[in-house]
């Protein structure tokens, strides 16, 4: 049996330097380069070239002479560093009708920029106030119509006004604009323009990230590969991740829109309840597929989503309910796939930082309250130049 050597290789100028293998695997194991093949072939035994050591350690924000550190430093510093990054969290992640959970290294360093962006909004934007939505029904034991209608309430939003939005599309920028008004900031995942890319692999809809003035929701919005997330989830998601704040939970969440699981927790009843009312779903039949696919177009959500609610209060028998559910899983895979065309950088930007974020951080730019330097690194990850502030801030509008 093969024995995992206790040390890994770097070559440097032909010279072979070792590291310890505990420490290795300590800083790079929750980090972005976890599952990179150079990662996987340093610990299988293979020399790493220093050069590539170096670039692995700056993908990972990790400085590398940290490496060389004695095992106990190290140690300190992995648990410093992840008590920091789960500050922004009360649990680690929220899995909904999915067996997936959310590694934490696969939206790390996402994390890590939108806290950084709450930090400086807590420090240098004096119009913000705590916010009313953060906990209004936690720990509520309410009926679940009642903390639907509060945070509706709280929102100023009316379920008529996103029934007659023009599209499932058009009802998430309404109901985007209507969070960012009540000062909860939006950030959608956007390919190439963000701190790091979400892996093809990981099951992810979003997260809410903890504050108690500015909270922010980071939506994924379809970029992400196979894990598509049509705009009738991405609703039902944003609804979803508005309840989790509502109810003082910030964490990770993965959705899972076709599921026949009939169990759901309190939040996703109450997100169920703000789109889907049980006042109506039981006023309504749903003899076939045509029926739920029209109810969907209603309340501007996944035919999937109206068929999970329906069972719930028994509007469907449970053996109608599995054939809808297998019949929408197969047009839903045999879909013809869009193609995704990457935004221009200007507008995938501001569709990251969000616009409310992006309004604020413009301000505190313009009372020279950070420096033109430090905003072009928070909000442009350097990939901006200097002379297309200009071009922003009129996306930003």
């Amino acid at each position: 049996m093969k024995v995992a050597s206790q040390e890994v290789v770097l070559v440097l100028n032909g010279a072979r330097v070792s590291l310890d293998r505990e420490v290795f695997v300590s800083l790079f194991r929750n980090s972005v380069v976890a599952s990179y093949s150079d990662v996987r072939k340093a610990l299988d035994g293979q020399p790493m070239p220093f050069k590539t050591f170096l670039k692995l350690t700056y993908q990972a924000q990790i400085p590398y002479p940290l490496f060389f550190a004695p095992r106990d430093v190290v140690d300190v510093q992995v648990r410093l560093k992840t008590d920091k990054l789960m500050a922004g969290f009360t649990k680690k992640s929220f899995s909904m009708h999915s067996r997936h959970k959310v590694e934490l290294c696969d939206v790390e360093l996402i994390v890590k920029d939108l806290m950084r962006k709450q930090e400086l909004l807590r420090r240098y934007d004096p119009t913000l106030r705590r916010n009313p939505l953060v906990g209004l029904v936690r720990k509520s034991r309410r009926p679940v119509a009642d903390d639907a209608a509060r945070l509706l309430r709280v929102l100023g939003l009316d379920l008529s006004e996103i029934r007659s939005a023009k599209s499932k599309e058009a009802a998430v920028e309404l109901l985007i604009r209507r969070l960012e008004s009540n000062q909860v900031l939006v950030s959608r995942s956007a390919q190439h323009h963000m701190p790091q890319e979400i892996p093809r692999r990981a099951k992810f809809s979003g997260m809410t990230i903890k504050d108690k003035r500015v909270p922010f929701i980071f939506l994924a919005t379809g970029n992400e590969g196979d894990h598509l997330e049509p705009a009738g989830r991405r609703l039902f998601t944003l609804v979803l991740l508005t309840v989790l704040i509502g109810q003082e939970t910030f964490t990770p969440v993965n959705y899972d829109g076709h599921t026949k699981d009939e169990n759901s927790p309190r939040a996703y009843e109450i997100a169920a309840e703000i789109l889907m009312p049980s006042a109506e779903l039981r006023d309504m039949n749903f003899p076939d597929l045509d029926a739920l696919k029209k109810a969907a177009t209603k309340f501007k959500v996944t035919p999937s989503a109206v068929a999970m609610r329906a069972r719930h209060l028994r509007r469907i028998e449970h053996g109608d309910f599995v054939e809808f559910m297998d019949v929408l899983e197969d047009e839903y895979k045999n879909r013809p796939k869009s193609v995704m065309r990457s935004p221009a950088p200007v507008k995938a930007l501001v569709n990251y930082n969000g616009i409310e974020c992006s309004r604020r951080m413009l301000a505190i730019l313009d009372a020279k309250r950070v420096t033109p330097a430090e905003f072009r690194r928070v909000m442009f990850f350097n990939k901006l130049a200097w002379s297309q502030l200009g071009d922003f801030r009129e996306a930003v509008g």
